[in-house]
């Protein structure tokens, strides 16, 4: 359990640290993801073939329409997530982006005919409130800005891929993030091709970063994340799943020279303890637990 333990949390600072990545790459949003895929794919794939798996091809042709969706989801969430970085702060849009798990609450009455509670109401509400502390500013001064919507709609997007990830059965973490990345990768090559004119100029400088980001932040990320949920409780899961947005601010902080204002950190309490409470809530008593691509 342990080690458990320690590989998931691992996975979660991991993760944390993929905005700080990508601010060191000097391609567009979607050449990132679309290079972090095609890495991450390869790398899942060996690790894949190396435990001596077997693709369940029945089932994941049985559930085409869930797995293409969530990966879909996954493609181009992840794309409005890295040009949020871009556009706005990796703190910032990280917080936009962990509002995803509380849309999921939120949507759980009409997704999976379950109840919305008092608690999960509060749950809600913080998050919301959160919004409107750390981004307060901005509505003042210039209104909703085109990197905060992107944050936000790359939440909407993470949204749609856990709900159409909870649809997938018979099937483990690891095989289920394998099909997401490919058919991520598949979205994202298409879109990048289409709109990129001539082909894509990696500087030397942005070698290491885009190796990082697909090896260690999506291969072994990923890898350490899978192999170690299914040995943890499911309140223990949802509750350490913050590490990765709170570790995405300390980074952003040390080594961005990013700051939030005091009503800022407010606004990030109240995201990530209204996600985290509502979360918790939603997994007590469950002896099973669905997962969903992180990262």
């Amino acid at each position: 359990m342990t080690k458990a333990y320690v590989k998931y949390i691992l996975s979660l600072l991991i993760f944390g640290s993929n905005g700080i990545v990508a601010s060191y790459i000097l391609l567009s949003s979607s050449e990132i993801v679309l290079s972090r895929t095609i890495i991450g794919s390869l790398f899942l794939g060996l690790a894949f073939i190396a435990g001596g798996k077997r693709p369940h091809f029945e089932q994941i042709k049985k559930q085409w329409l869930y797995l293409l969706g969530s990966g879909f989801s996954m493609g181009l969430s992840w794309m409005f997530l890295f040009e949020a970085y871009r556009l706005t702060s990796v703190s910032t849009a990280t917080l936009a982006y962990y509002c995803g798990p509380v849309i999921v609450i939120a949507a759980a009455p009409y997704t999976f005919q379950e109840k919305m509670t008092v608690s999960k109401m509060i749950g809600v509400i913080m998050v919301a409130l959160g919004m409107v502390f750390v981004n307060g500013s901005d509505f003042l001064t210039g209104g909703m800005s085109w990197g905060l919507m992107c944050g936000i709609i790359s939440a909407l997007l993470y949204a749609g891929m856990i709900i159409t990830n909870k649809k997938v059965k018979e099937l483990d973490g690891l095989e289920i993030t394998l099909v997401q990345l490919i058919t991520a990768c598949t979205v994202v090559a298409l879109y990048t091709f289409f709109m990129h004119e001539g082909t894509i100029s990696i500087t030397r400088s942005s070698i290491i970063p885009i190796l990082i980001l697909g090896m260690v932040n999506t291969g072994i990320g990923c890898y350490l994340y899978f192999s170690s949920i299914h040995e943890l409780p499911a309140q223990s899961v949802a509750i350490c799943s913050y590490i990765d947005p709170l570790s995405a601010l300390v980074f952003s902080a040390i080594i961005l020279n990013e700051h939030l204002s005091m009503v800022q950190i407010l606004g990030a309490i109240l995201i990530l303890g209204g996600a985290a409470f509502g979360e918790s809530y939603h997994f007590r008593g469950r002896s099973t637990l669905s997962v969903s691509s992180k990262g």
